[in-house]
């Protein structure tokens, strides 16, 4: 499809409302429904993590710090602090990227998190979409990706497909012109991270996005962080205001991030993966009833 969409009125692009996400069906008068979109774990933070933001309270009349924070993330994942930049949730990266950054012809791969898109159009861009097959189980064809874009975003694993994507079909998408953002604020729901291209410095162009909201039940707190090379993390935080993080957020991220934080993860991935495995076969006896698991 041709992805030269000029159209943009309060976010609606070919009808759709790419801002129009599933919390709003919930709220007031739809407040007895349930949202089975929410991507958020759990309902609260677990208690260690809440009594931990807690005591960061005191501390409120000072404007925040983020070195702390800053080089817990860059140990979690093996890299110079250079490479980190803390944000208000993955979606201020997303605005940061689209404003920041000077490129020709941004490409979005699709299904995909419609916030990306929506910040591109807000900041001037006219966006490409490549649109991933049901038929091939929307697995990356990179094929489709045209040469010529300079920007491309994917999701991995992809919100709301699930497809987890193999790191080096990714990586090959690189280019030395090209910034390639690959959100993984949903990595670490995946045992053992596999296909994770976080920490990488070896893929010219990588941007990587990470949020620390959905596992840890931390949505209204709003924290996450971007890893790239030291050039581009400086782009991105010249288009942040001054202290965008909280101090709540920079201790839920110093401690999300520790070793117990790391493990406790990885013990919830291994978790859902046993949940999903038994829900996928209790639905699976209901296909005589044209029940399609996907």
């Amino acid at each position: 499809m041709d992805g030269h969409v000029d159209e943009h009125i309060d976010g609606h692009i070919d009808g759709h409302d790419l801002r129009h996400h599933g919390d709003a069906e919930v709220r007031d008068d739809g407040a007895k429904l349930v949202d089975l979109a929410v991507n958020v774990r759990a309902d609260a933070p677990p208690a260690w993590l809440r009594e931990h933001i807690a005591g960061s309270l005191g501390g409120l009349a000072a404007y925040p710090d983020g070195r702390a924070a800053r080089a817990a993330v860059a140990a979690r994942h093996g890299l110079p602090v250079e490479r980190v930049l803390l944000t208000a949730g993955a979606a201020e990266a997303f605005v940061l990227l689209a404003r920041a950054l000077k490129v020709r012809r941004p490409v979005v791969v699709h299904p995909q998190f419609t916030e990306p898109e929506a910040a591109l159009r807000d900041a001037g861009h006219s966006v490409d979409r490549v649109l991933l097959r049901a038929e091939d189980g929307f697995r990356l064809d990179a094929g489709l990706v045209p040469e010529d874009a300079d920007l491309v975003v994917i999701g991995n694993p992809t919100n709301p497909t699930s497809v987890l994507h193999p790191a080096g079909t990714i990586a090959r998408l690189a280019r030395p012109w090209r910034t390639l953002v690959v959100d993984e604020a949903f990595m670490d729901a995946v045992p053992g991270e596999r296909e994770a291209l976080a920490g990488r410095t070896d893929v010219p162009g990588l941007v990587v996005l990470r949020s620390l909201t959905k596992t840890w039940g931390l949505a209204g707190l709003r924290i996450g962080y971007v890893l790239a090379a030291p050039e581009t993390i400086v782009e991105l935080e010249r288009a942040q205001p001054l202290w965008p993080v909280s101090t709540p957020a920079l201790a839920a991220a110093e401690v999300c991030v520790s070793a117990r934080g790391v493990a406790e993860a990885e013990a919830g991935a291994l978790r859902m993966t046993a949940d999903r495995a038994h829900l996928v076969a209790g639905l699976a006896e209901f296909g005589s009833d044209g029940v399609r698991v996907v």
